[in-house]
């Protein structure tokens, strides 16, 4: 069903006024869109999906038409080329699919509710209205909205309310926009809302299931963000308000309609008394992302989805750029590093990942073109890397002209690295192409040969990988002058060494910041000069340096037994990020032990010595005025304690359960998932277990709720796990978006691990009727291969799995994870003996 042309060739809508009544108590709607435009020939399509249409009139001649559900196509024929207005009346179905218009289920003093809202990117406004469902499209619409209206009821759009007449609300005409960014809600819900410095109305919209204290964080977010965006930019917000919506059935983390902003709860709302620091965090760098697309998304959009990376590795850059400002003291860009890098890095070092730029005309395609490690955390890091060259100056003077040129319009990669060259004088494109039309990244190898340092670069590989001969436009980020600004060579030569370490009294390094996406290999020499002045090292390099060392290893350029011993060194290190960096490495040695062996035992001790001292230091209890290090810390080494079976930190948690069992939201938030975990695993009884589920039913707090799911997912009793997943399917206690964490965490859970498997296989069918339509389908394949690490689980993946490969939007997905668990289990074997010998030893 490949969409090889594209239906505004032949007809280009200008405006659309769009009238729809909505029934909750029957699901349906009807609708009536009038759609003026020019029409380049006279058979023409329009895009429709699920909907029944009654009549098409074209200017006020009723016209026959076919239905063309294969290419989600209605086609008929106009009396002339030209501008043409054209009438459907249609009606339609409510989805539960959280697609095009849905309702969203809620609970109210235990009474059932829903609100009604939308979501329409990629292509799903055709299940709301018939048009020219593609992004070049834009136009301008009016939007009219009925429903079976409740007293006190709330009714939202991209717009102001204009009037209510007959009981239909009018919206004012929007800007020139694409069809994906329309959006409405309705229901009965609370805000707050403030207005910035320039006059834009922000609000905070919630259902009153939540305390209205959780809407204030989100709005001063929101309220600065706009203001230091249209600083930055030096580009007005386009819109009279901003409003961000919070919807208790949302597939995506966040939608970024134009002055609609949508967000699944947990990425909205928080309780400003009692939420963790990394969960503000993350919630404010989601909110920021979203305003970021209200200029670099919506005003200037891609001209089509193979630019989705234009919308979404800026909008990701972004985020930290203004959460940085607006929130100094949060060091912001070190969730950066510990987030979005190392995902980015572990993806795109596999064969067949997909490359920044992707060509794609299938629509099934294009939800798999959301790639979070590759479109998102790499393409941000290019730009991170473009940033750094550039400077901000040269930044945003480029990026005002980029605005200013297309705005309202639509765009390719070409006109921001055209508007950015302008601005700086620096061939950005030619830079930038290497590493966005290329999948994968390079190792550059630091040597000293014949007492030269030289340089060479070479794509790196987790597992086995073609060498396709690629090479990239490296920035270096050298502390030594005698390197090349940008590596554009496959190999280059910096001189002699000895004099060269002479001369800068430092040890050679590269990627400083860890800002450019390719990772480092010292030769012995280099890698110990570095090791002997670790002090010298700020966090970030610390950091790089632990994280190129694990890839190193995933990828059999060194073993994993070597990096065992470097673990003790960065114990003790009071920054999050080296913490974040040392205890994913410790993480990933979990695959080399079989659970409860003698081995596991070892590397228990391994985790009890690497987190004692830093347990002692920082409590099980977060210290008023303490640093934001040490709150982002106390978690990474709390887990090792408990992993570490210590007794005193099992004793601890459990204390701390028994002094809050009467209201166990109240636990501070920075450690409650610890606390209930370990009462799970080392305390369970059907009895807790169902206490806890009935928490989770009843709770509206993301954050308790995130931590509840981590705990009961953990049960080693075969009959809860049972009975966790008899509740896979039912909404009422797991909501369909909630899914895919409650699968994982039985899934990595070694006594739950079959039960989830089987459920996952058996029930695919269901799993694909649920949220198939949805951009997170595939990931129930990709968590599922970063579990597997053994022979067995390799040959039931391939055998489930490679059926399907044929499976539009499912096939590079398939094939990579694969190509995952593949090299893992080679790695496993390989090393197996020598990781654990280290371990005993550490």
């Amino acid at each position: 069903m490949a969409e090889l042309t594209h239906f505004y060739e032949y007809f280009q809508p200008t405006h659309y006024n769009i009238y729809l009544d909505i029934n909750r108590g029957t699901k349906q709607f009807s609708g009536r869109t009038t759609i003026t435009g020019n029409a380049k020939a006279e058979k023409i399509a329009l895009h429709q999906k699920y909907l029944e249409i009654n009549t098409i009139t074209v200017d006020g001649t009723s016209v026959e038409f076919t239905m063309d559900n294969d290419h989600d196509a209605v086609r008929f024929s106009v009396p002339k080329t030209g501008e043409v207005t054209i009438i459907v009346d249609y009606k339609a179905p409510l989805t539960d699919s959280m697609m095009g218009i849905y309702p969203s289920y809620y609970e109210v003093n235990g009474e059932k509710k829903q609100i009604i809202g939308t979501q329409f990117e990629t292509n799903f406004a055709r299940q709301a209205f018939p048009g020219i469902d593609e992004p070049a499209a834009k136009a301008k619409f009016d939007l009219a909205i009925k429903f079976d209206e409740q007293p006190g009821e709330t009714v939202l759009a991209n717009m102001p309310e204009q009037k209510v007449e007959n009981g239909v609300h009018y919206f004012d005409t929007t800007v020139r926009m694409s069809t994906y960014l329309v959006a409405f809600a309705f229901g009965d819900l609370q805000s707050k809302t403030t207005t910035t410095k320039s006059g834009v109305k922000v609000g905070v919209f919630g259902t009153k299931a939540h305390q209205a204290k959780e809407l204030d964080f989100a709005l001063d977010i929101a309220k600065r963000s706009i203001e230091f965006y249209e600083d930055f930019y030096q580009t007005p917000y386009p819109l009279p308000h901003s409003w961000q919506l919070a919807l208790p059935d949302f597939s995506a983390g966040a939608m970024e309609n134009w002055g609609l902003v949508t967000y699944r709860e947990a990425y909205l709302l928080l309780d400003p008394d009692n939420t963790a620091l990394e969960m503000k965090q993350l919630v404010a760098t989601v909110i920021a992302h979203e305003l970021a697309h209200q200029w670099f998304g919506d005003l200037v959009t891609m001209q089509w989805w193979d630019d989705l990376w234009l919308n979404e590795s800026f909008a990701n850059m972004m985020e930290y750029v203004a959460i940085d400002a607006i929130q100094p003291d949060w060091h912001i860009w070190e969730l950066f590093q510990t987030s979005d890098v190392p995902s980015a890095l572990q993806r795109d070092a596999t064969d067949g990942v997909q490359s920044v730029h992707v060509a794609v005309e299938d629509p099934a395609e294009i939800d798999a073109l959301f790639d979070g490690a590759i479109v998102y955390a790499k393409g941000a890091r290019m730009l991170v890397m473009v940033r750094a060259l550039l400077g901000d100056d040269a930044l945003r003077k480029g990026l005002k002209q980029y605005f200013a040129t297309h705005q309202y319009g639509n765009a390719k990669g070409a006109n921001l690295w055209a508007a950015l060259a302008d601005a700086s004088g620096m061939n950005v494109g030619e830079i930038m192409n290497s590493w966005l039309e290329q999948p994968g990244y390079p190792v550059v190898t630091a040597a000293v040969e014949n007492g030269k340092l030289t340089l060479s670069q070479q794509q790196f590989f987790i597992g086995q990988g073609q060498d396709a001969g690629r090479k990239w436009q490296i920035p270096l980020n050298s502390n030594y002058a005698a390197a090349p600004k940008i590596m554009a060579d496959r190999q280059v030569t910096l001189g002699d060494y000895a004099q060269l370490r002479d001369e800068n009294g430092q040890p050679f390094r590269l990627n400083q910041g860890n800002n450019s996406h390719f990772i480092v290999k010292y030769d012995a020499t280099l890698l110990q000069d570095i090791l002997d002045h670790l002090s010298d090292l700020d966090a970030i390099d610390q950091l790089a340096l632990l994280q190129d060392q694990r890839l190193l290893a995933e990828g059999g350029q060194i073993s994993y037994a070597d990096v065992v011993p470097l673990l003790a060194r960065f114990a003790d290190s009071h920054s999050n990020v080296v913490n974040a960096a040392l205890y994913q490495v410790a993480n990933n040695l979990k695959k080399f032990v079989t659970p409860d062996s003698a081995e596991e035992k070892h590397l228990q001790a391994l985790f009890d010595k690497l987190s004692a001292a830093q347990v002692a230091r920082l409590g099980w209890t977060p210290q008023a005025g303490e640093s934001n290090d040490d709150q982002l810390t106390r978690p990474y080494v709390l887990s090792a304690a408990l992993y570490a079976k210590n007794a005193a930190a099992v004793a601890s948690a459990h204390d701390l359960f028994t002094a809050n069992k009467a209201d166990l939201a109240a636990l501070p938030a920075d450690i409650r998932m610890f606390v209930l975990r370990n009462e799970v695993k080392n305390y369970g009884s059907a009895e807790r277990f169902e206490q806890l589920l009935t928490a989770y039913r009843q709770t509206s707090d993301a954050s308790y709720k995130a931590d509840i799911r981590a705990a009961l997912t953990s049960t080693t009793d075969p009959e809860l796990v049972q009975r966790l997943i008899s509740h896979f399917e039912d909404a009422d206690t797991i909501k369909p978006q909630d899914l895919r964490g409650w699968y994982r965490g039985v899934l990595a859970n070694d006594a739950g691990q079959q039960a989830a498997w089987d459920w996952l296989r058996n029930d695919w069918q269901w799993l694909e009727d649920t949220v198939g339509g949805d951009m997170e389908f595939t990931t129930y394949i990709t968590v599922t291969a970063g579990i597997f690490h053994t022979p067995e689980r390799l040959a039931e993946f391939k055998a489930f799995f490679e059926p399907k490969l044929n499976t539009p939007g499912l096939t590079r997905e398939i094939k990579m994870d694969i190509k995952v668990i593949e090299s893992r289990v080679n790695l496993i074997e390989a090393e197996k003996a020598a990781v654990n010998q280290a371990i005993a030893q550490a």
